[in-house]
Order: C-alpha cells, then sequence, then structure tokens
C-alpha cells in the first residue's frame, strides 16, 4: 500500500478498511436498531426511550426497538453497549446514573467500562429534574427539616435508592458526611419499588427522577423535600432546590441522554443526532414529556459530551470523598 494511499484511508477514519463498512453507512439503516436501557421497565427512562423510539421508528423506516437490561445500577446495560459493533444497531439511553455508578465501581477497583473510552456521547434526550422524597408521617416540609427530624430520632431512619451508585445513594451519603446524620441504606432494583416502599413507610427517605414522584407529591402520598437541580421545577414549584436550603454541594442536573459504542462513523452519528432532535421536537412528544415532568431537549454531540465530562468529574469527586463503594 502507498503512503499516499495509507494516508487517505486514515484521512477516512479507516471505513474502507472494513469490506462493506463504506456501504453499510451509505443505507442506514437497513435493519433494526435496539435502544438499550439499563433499568427494568416502567422508570422514567424506559418511558422516554419508548417515546424516542416510537418517533424514530416513524421517521426511520426501520423498526426502534426498546431493551430493558437491569442490574448493577445501569453498569450491565450500559457494559452491553460498550462491547457492541459501533455500527449505529445498538444505542444506550442513561441516566446520571452512568457517571455515578461508574465512579462508584472505580473506586471500588472494579471498573466495567470507562465512559469517555468505550462510548461516544450522541445526544442529550431530556432534562428530568431529580427531587428527594419522604413519607408524608415524617414531619418535616424540606430536607434540612427532614435532617433535624432525624437526628432527634433514638435509631437510624432508613433512605432508599434505586441501587448502590445511583444518585440518592450519593445524595444519603454525602448527607451523613456533612450533618452527621445517622441513616441507613436500603437499595432497591428500580424507581417503582422505591417509590412504594416510600408510600408504605417502611423507608422514610428517597429519591428518584421527578417524573415517577410528582403526582404522589401532589396526591399527598409523598412529600417533596428538595429539588436537587439548579431551579425549581415547573411541576412542583414549592420544591426547594438544595441550593436554597443550604445543601449546594449536592446541585446536579438531571438527565436522560442517548449514547453509541466508542468508533461508531462519524456518518451513522450524524443521522441519529438528526432523527433524535426531530424527535424531541414533535409536539405529541413535547406534549407527552411535559405530562411527566421531562424537557425534551435533542442536543448536538459536542455539548452533551462536554456536560457528562463536566458532571462526571463532579460526581468521582463526590463519590470520593464519601468512599461510596457497591454494596
Amino acid at each position: 500500500m502507498t503512503t499516499q494511499r495509507r494516508s487517505l484511508l486514515l484521512a477516512m477514519g479507516g471505513t474502507l478498511a472494513v469490506p462493506g463498512l463504506a456501504g453499510a453507512q451509505q443505507d442506514y439503516p437497513n435493519r433494526p436498531i435496539r435502544i438499550v436501557v439499563p433499568f427494568p421497565a416502567g422508570g422514567t427512562t424506559d418511558l422516554l426511550a419508548r417515546l424516542f423510539a416510537q418517533r424514530m421508528t416513524e421517521t426511520m423506516g426501520q423498526s426502534v426497538v426498546v431493551e430493558n437490561r437491569g442490574g448493577g445500577g445501569g453498569s450491565i446495560g450500559a457494559d452491553v453497549v460498550a462491547k457492541a459493533a459501533p455500527d449505529g444497531y445498538t444505542l444506550l439511553f442513561h441516566n446520571i446514573t452512568f457517571p455515578t455508578t461508574t465512579a462508584t465501581l472505580t473506586l471500588a477497583g472494579r471498573p466495567p467500562h470507562d465512559i469517555e473510552r468505550d462510548f461516544a456521547p450522541l445526544s442529550l434526550g431530556a432534562n428530568v429534574p431529580l427531587v428527594v422524597l419522604a413519607n408524608p408521617a415524617v414531619p418535616a416540609n424540606d430536607l434540612k427539616g427532614f435532617i433535624d427530624w432525624a437526628k432527634a430520632q433514638p435509631n437510624p431512619v432508613f433512605y432508599g435508592s434505586t441501587g448502590p451508585g445511583s444518585f440518592m445513594n450519593m445524595v444519603g451519603e454525602v448527607l451523613k458526611r456533612e450533618t452527621g446524620v445517622r441513616m441507613e441504606h436500603v437499595p432497591f432494583r428500580g424507581a417503582a419499588p422505591l417509590v412504594q416502599e416510600l408510600i408504605a413507610g417502611r423507608v422514610q427517605l428517597g429519591g428518584d427522577q421527578i417524573s415517577t414522584s410528582f403526582g404522589h407529591v401532589r396526591s399527598g402520598a409523598l412529600k417533596g423535600l428538595a429539588n436537587v437541580a439548579s431551579r425549581r421545577a415547573a411541576v412542583l414549584p414549592n420544591v426547594p432546590t438544595v441550593r436554597e436550603l443550604g445543601f449546594a454541594s449536592l446541585e446536579l442536573e438531571g438527565w436522560n441522554g442517548f449514547f453509541a459504542p466508542a468508533r461508531t462513523p462519524a456518518p451513522v452519528m450524524a443521522r441519529l443526532n438528526r432523527e433524535i432532535a426531530a424527535a424531541a421536537r414533535h409536539p405529541d412528544f413535547v406534549k407527552r414529556c411535559e405530562e411527566v415532568g421531562a424537557e425534551p431537549v435533542g442536543s448536538d454531540a459536542d455539548s452533551f459530551g462536554t456536560m457528562v465530562r463536566a458532571q462526571s468529574i463532579k460526581i468521582r469527586d463526590l463519590v470520593a470523598s464519601v468512599q461510596l463503594r457497591p454494596e
């Protein structure tokens, strides 16, 4: 092979080095696309993935299906995508749990994958605020009041999360470190069982994306104690932010977004990004998101990647500060 031809292949990302790959990009997609959701069915991330899949099926000329691969705080499903062929037919739809779980497992010495090495950020799908919740029997109206009440209890109280390494697991451990409150962690396999146990009163504190809980807060079945985002949520305007309550270190933006395996060809990434953005702008999609407290986005890949990297650094430092490890 001449030096000139070798340089040309490198400039084209080596696409001609794999027989048929260039042609496969040109007629992409020519078979069904799989969106892996690393959580059980029924949660916010699953719901949003299915809304995207429905719209993308209608516009891409191929079926776009959702596959739930729960477990390991989201790491099992993520690992499936990390090991998938980088051809645009297997995507990951994850949320803030991604950098949290990755940081937790890394601290424990067994990182399953690396966000920057093994994945290509594709698009921010939707912003979904994270809310801290309590059983209504707890005599507190915000997170600060909850901490004061919990400190006065003779025994530790229980806080629930969607699993080791989840955002609420991190929040609970940071609160223990910063306030000295005694709490014991109860992990659940998803948002639905966590909310059920909160309503039943078997755990006193919990948290998840606002979509799974704001109806229960409005009905009085749960209390919203704090919004972890930088601003109050339109669907729960009376729930203060953590910054307002003096817990600025906990401030995190909740999100759900798309990733592809690393080295997915740029033309395929560009096509997927356009389809995701178009879905996020569709009036029916926007209306459905508003009904569950989500804000559709459909961003470019670069801005999404920048956001994920910045948040990953903050989460990594928080996880290290409380020595958060898998249970």
